[in-house]
């Protein structure tokens, strides 16, 4: 019966060529569009759960209060999960990570005899406890998870960097020197882990012993759990645990360890929990350790693939009942033979799932055909070759697709009577034409929706690439410097790269523009207190920041070379500042004191200089009270510096700048 099923759909679709050929492109280009979006919806869904017993892996976060209003972050103190162990029995394990202030890369070199023999920009290097791999799940290659990071300057590496470091032989043991923020350290190779395959809300590429350097030593002997709420603190409860009720603790907890040290910096806190697998979609905290994804995103990519899909359908269910004169002989005739009606729905629904079938194959080359420019659009490394239980998903679907496209037309079709039919007297009925024209309809409608969906996510992008951020984006390089020769010599590097006639303006800075800005001072104005402190990010920049980036001075003045008086007591403040300081206008805070309470002091600074609002971080992100303090090579050193360019030749002039660098630091 199936054989002869099988026989009669193949007929049908060799018999009916264009037929066939429009319902089996239709519906693979509505399930290829339909498998690449639930491939990414997948990705997202599938943060952090490979981790054994990730349903236990939260991490700790913390609310600052501080006159009325509530600011969440995901930074906690030092001390905060050594605390939790002991008081808490349901803390099974602990762990920290640490990631370097304004660097989104390290310098990492290979070392030959204590001589540097090859240099490598590598990113996402964290600092993190012993305890990291006991908490987080990697597979190692070399080495021992539970002592490769028990003493400091030890770092475990990723299979990928080891490589590329060390090719052709073992990374264990070998020493490498590591520069960024903890310093210029040489770390001594002691694991290797495979690439993860799985997403998380960090990614590491290599992981430091979280005691090395001076920061490794800072974050030692450190006890005050009111302040430096710098790093990201893991807990794994013990199975069966309540997280809610461990949260109702908190309070006396935080009194506990805290009371006395948050009574005296003037504001108050409270700890929470983050499920590990909720991070990435659900966090809505301050100082993320990575880019986060939004789950209102994915309900909307979600029912864009199934209305697309729905779209397929419909078309199939329609072309098909509107050729149903031509079966309509072939189901009289049947059912003279003694065909029940049970059989022709069978039939019919067969043929509809060997048409879904044909149209699975073809939407699968398609989808191969789609990712790489998929990927570059967001970001993602999603495959579906090498994902076989995604395959056998996607068959899935197209039964369920071949079923539901196919029902509609097999039940419609097996209930023609067969002298009606063998007279010639077939006739549309009326609830027949009813639900088709409503099935056009409701295809209209959801195309509808699709392309006005299109059409606003069109408008963001071009708001996104074409809005005025308030500065000059255009032609702008930014120059990480890592090593301590780097930072020492910017200023000759600055003198050196102006010669250059290509290059227009270099200014040296902490953080630039898309940057999250770490600094941050707690201010009020005269004649307030600590209780109505305002949080002001600062940047550290030079002389030359604004010319450099093009922001305009609203009121007063920026910092200048004949004006020595300039030291880090003096503040440019952004129009956003003033308004939420209370002042009436950028006018009136000129020459004013503003006020910070740190450890029972109090820190007047003087604002000199008021810049038109601009966006210095991500335009998801609303403009914020934003401040800036002169670089000062004797207290900060900058990170980076940026080099506005006067050309179009960006590729020739950052070959140059690179070979400069190269000859500035190995002199």
């Amino acid at each position: 019966m199936l054989k002869n099923y099988f026989k009669i759909a193949l007929r049908n679709l060799l018999k009916n060529k264009v037929f066939s050929l429009i319902n089996i492109f239709g519906l693979s280009i509505g399930m290829a569009c339909c498998m690449t979006i639930l491939l990414w919806v997948k990705h997202e869904l599938s943060y952090d759960r490979h981790h054994v017993d990730s349903e236990n892996i939260f991490r700790v976060g913390t609310t600052f209060v501080s006159g009325g209003e509530e600011a969440r972050t995901a930074g906690t103190p030092a001390p905060l999960g050594s605390n939790m162990l002991i008081e808490f029995p349901e803390v099974q394990a602990a762990t920290r990570i640490f990631i370097s202030f304004n660097e989104d890369k390290s310098i990492v070199q290979r070392l030959k005899e204590g001589v540097v023999s090859e240099s490598f920009y590598e990113t996402d290097g964290y600092a993190v406890d012993s305890t990291f791999f006991d908490i987080f799940h990697y597979d190692f290659l070399e080495g021992n998870p539970k002592t490769a990071l028990t003493d400091p300057n030890m770092v475990v590496l990723t299979e990928s960097i080891a490589k590329k470091i060390f090719p052709n032989q073992s990374a264990i043991n070998q020493t490498i020197r590591i520069s960024n923020t903890i310093g210029n350290l040489d770390y001594r190779v002691t694991g290797v882990v495979k690439n993860p395959k799985n997403p998380s809300h960090f990614n590491g590429h290599f992981f430091m012993s979280i005691y090395s350097g001076e920061i490794g030593a800072f974050i030692r002997d450190v006890t005050n759990m009111a302040n430096n709420n710098f790093l990201y603190t893991y807990i794994r409860l013990k199975p069966g645990s309540d997280a809610a009720a461990l949260e109702s603790k908190f309070p006396a907890f935080v009194e506990k360890y805290a009371g006395k040290d948050l009574a005296g910096a003037g504001f108050q806190k409270k700890q929470f929990l983050q499920a590990v697998s909720d991070i990435h979609l659900h966090s809505d905290v301050g100082f993320e350790i990575g880019k986060q994804g939004d789950i209102k995103l994915v309900y909307i990519l979600a029912s864009i693939a199934i209305l697309t899909l729905l779209i397929a359908c419909i078309n199939f269910m329609n072309l098909s009942t509107a050729r149903s004169g031509t079966r309509a002989n072939e189901v009289g005739i049947r059912k003279v033979m003694g065909a029940e009606k049970g059989n022709l729905i069978c039939q019919f629904i067969g043929e509809s799932m060997l048409i879904s079938l044909l149209s699975l194959l073809i939407a699968i080359v398609l989808v191969e055909i789609m990712l790489p420019t998929f990927n570059r659009v967001t970001g993602k490394d999603l495959s579906l070759i090498s994902q076989p239980l995604d395959l056998l998903w996607f068959v899935a679907i197209a039964l369920i697709t071949g079923l539901l496209a196919g029902s509609y037309p097999a039940f419609y079709l097996s209930s023609f009577n067969p002298v009606t039919v063998l007279k010639g007297k077939l006739a549309n009925t009326l609830s027949a034409l009813v639900l088709r024209r409503g099935l056009v309809v409701f295809q209209f409608i959801i195309s509808i929706c699709l392309i006005t969906g299109s059409l606003f996510i069109n408008k963001q992008m071009n708001f996104l690439q074409n809005e005025d951020l308030g500065f000059e984006k255009d032609r702008q390089i930014i120059i990480p410097l890592r090593t301590q020769t780097a930072k020492q010599i910017s200023e000759a590097f600055k003198n050196e790269l102006l010669r250059n006639s290509s290059i227009k303006n270099v200014t040296a800075v902490t953080s630039h523009p898309g940057q999250m800005v770490v600094n941050d001072r707690m201010l009020y104005k005269q004649g307030g207190s600590r209780d109505q402190a305002k949080r002001v990010v600062l940047n550290f920049v030079d002389h030359d920041y604004l010319q450099t980036l093009d922001i305009q001075v609203s009121t007063g003045r920026f910092f200048g070379k004949n004006f020595p008086a300039d030291t880090l007591d003096r503040l440019v403040v952004n129009e956003a500042t003033i308004r939420e300081l209370g002042f009436k206008n950028a006018q009136e805070a000129i020459g004013q004191q503003v006020y910070t309470d740190f450890q029972g002091r109090t820190f007047p600074f003087e604002i000199i200089g008021v810049i038109n609002d601009f966006h210095y971080e991500s335009l998801h992100n609303a403009i914020t009270p934003y401040g800036m303090m002169l670089l000062s090579s004797e207290n900060v050193t900058p990170n980076y510096q940026i080099v506005r360019a006067s050309t179009n030749e960006m590729q020739n002039l950052l070959g140059t700048i690179e070979k400069k660098l190269e000859n500035a630091q190995s002199q």
